[in-house]
């Protein structure tokens, strides 16, 4: 045995992880009990962690590879960690205020995140999760019908094209993130509503309206109304989990089963955290069902 504890939320998804000090090499065994975790809870948090961006780096690598930061720009020093930023006086609206999985528009997508809090206001800044793994299993039979071998078209347009929302009229905004925008936004990819997840074996759903902008082979307007009714139940609050942030916390939640978003409501108060994604290959990330 490891000695780390695992403390499940309570609530859909989610637990925090103690007994273990992230500044220092993991062995194997560690790896695996974490590993094992993360894959149950889907998120995971680790309280009171003193880490460097050199240790997330190394962290992030235990569970797959370094993945890449399309539309940011990486702080000095890395290829890979970014600054997630918002200064006490900004007037730019929140980032990330909207339920994705992060980079679903890439053909492998990253298959987690790990998140690192430096900064956190003493209000506000959750941020919200959802179990995609429950949603589907929950889901009425006449909605999942509907979906199975379908192909979802996923892509940034919507966000990081010049003229989504941080495209080119933001160029004059206060916003500290450093945020790119590129005509690559506009590149499309597929992928299956429905995938089994690798390591658990257990079937979820995969993204939500906003970076899917249409179904393979699906009239607009029928392809907008089967979105609408998707986000609409996979987005329940009985599939949601709340995680509150402290300082000096590392979460790492799992794209392949939950869906997640930022929470507003601390103006007035700096916040700062750092983030890498994981990358992995096809096999790690999902197979369509």
């Amino acid at each position: 045995m490891t000695g780390i504890t695992v403390q499940p939320s309570g609530q859909a998804c989610g637990a925090y992880i103690t007994g273990v000090d992230l500044s220092k090499p993991l062995d194997a065994d560690t790896i695996n009990e974490i590993r094992a975790a993360w894959i149950e809870h889907h998120v995971v948090a680790f309280p009171d962690q003193h880490i460097s961006d050199n240790d997330l780096e190394r962290i992030t690598q235990y569970f797959g590879n370094l993945g890449d930061e399309p539309f940011f720009v990486p702080i000095d020093g890395s290829d890979h960690v970014v600054a997630l930023t918002r200064r006490a006086d900004e007037k730019a609206p929140v980032f990330a205020e909207v339920w994705h999985s992060d980079w679903s528009f890439q053909d492998q997508p990253p298959i987690g995140t790990c998140l690192y809090s430096l900064v956190i206001p003493p209000v506000g800044g959750d941020t919200g999760f959802i179990n995609q793994e429950k949603a589907l299993a929950d889901m009425p039979s006449s909605l999942r019908s509907k979906l199975e071998g379908l192909k979802a078209l996923h892509s940034a347009a919507g966000a990081y094209s010049p003229e989504g929302a941080y495209g080119e009229k933001e160029k004059d905004s206060d916003r500290s993130m450093k945020i790119l925008f590129s005509e690559s936004a506009r590149d499309i990819h597929p992928h299956s509503f429905i995938k089994v997840h690798p390591e658990s074996g257990r079937e979820s759903l995969h993204g939500c309206l906003g970076y899917i902008v249409g179904i393979e082979g699906m009239p607009e307007e029928k392809a907008k109304a089967l979105l609408y009714e998707l986000y609409e139940w996979q987005t329940r609050e009985e599939f949601q989990y709340t995680h509150k942030w402290q300082e000096n916390m590392l979460v790492i939640w799992d794209n392949r089963s939950v869906l997640h978003k930022a929470n507003a409501g601390y103006d007035g108060y700096d916040r700062e955290l750092h983030r890498t994604t994981i990358s992995g290959n096809a096999d790690l990330f999902q197979q369509a069902r």
